[in-house]
């Protein structure tokens, strides 16, 4: 290993701050190649309102931009990072679904760029990383050789994120669901997609998606893969479980 790589991962592994951390990260990304780096986690506060740590060295009018039009909605990024723990590189494909989010990121110099997630069984959280720059594209290659680093930096500073996050009363273990949002959970757990769920079910897509909501917020976790953990510990995904 690269001296200058040994000696900032050690000088990350003893960062007790999340902005400290943050500082290490982003000059370890770069040194990789990388101009911009973004970590974020989400929760859930004790009023139930949805939140985000977000860190980032993004240009300050795409961050408000980003905000102020609640683009993590419609972001491909977040949809996938919430639904697996996968590397994924950013392509125009990927953003067919969001074009205008797509077009601001080329406008800003943020289209070459890979993210993946850091899901937390324990808490029911997940984190977000990614590293981007304004020039040449990522490869296969260099997302491989790369990964083993951006992993041990993502769970670093999630570990750090979480310890500073509010905390939250505990929620009761066993929360009640309905005999539906079991069905639901059961068809996620087999890999099914909202669509293919619907179909079974003979319900449409949106209330397939209503009830998984309604599914973690008697959870209080913030995805559906949380969801999902929570209900098999919870007995609801044993094939007689009753709700």
């Amino acid at each position: 290993m690269e001296r200058w790589k040994e000696s900032q991962l050690k000088q990350l592994a003893a960062s007790a701050e999340l902005e400290i951390a943050y500082g290490v990260s982003l000059s370890f990304a770069k040194n990789m190649g990388f101009e911009f780096f973004a970590f974020s986690t989400s929760y859930t506060s004790k009023t139930d309102d949805f939140n985000t740590v977000r860190l980032n060295n993004y240009p300050s009018d795409w961050n408000s931009a980003y905000e102020k039009k609640k683009l993590a909605a419609i972001d491909p990024i977040v949809a996938h990072c919430h639904q697996s723990a996968m590397p994924i590189v950013w392509s125009e494909e990927l953003f067919s679904g969001a074009r205008c989010l797509w077009d601001g990121l080329e406008q800003q110099g943020l289209q070459h760029g890979w993210s993946q997630a850091i899901h937390d069984e324990e808490s029911g959280l997940c984190s977000i990383l990614s590293l981007v720059r304004s020039h040449c594209p990522i490869s296969a290659w260099e997302l491989y050789e790369h990964l083993g680093f951006s992993s041990f930096i993502g769970h670093h500073l999630h570990k750090l994120a979480v310890r500073s996050l509010p905390t939250r009363p505990a929620t009761p273990s066993n929360p009640q669901l309905s005999l539906r949002e079991i069905d639901v959970l059961k068809l996620a757990a087999d890999g099914k997609t909202a669509y293919e769920s619907a179909g079974i079910l003979n319900l449409s897509p949106r209330t397939i998606n209503f009830h998984v909501q309604e599914a973690i917020r008697k959870f209080g976790v913030s995805n559906k893969i949380s969801a999902v953990i929570a209900a098999a510990k919870a007995g609801y995904l044993d094939r007689n479980a009753i709700g």
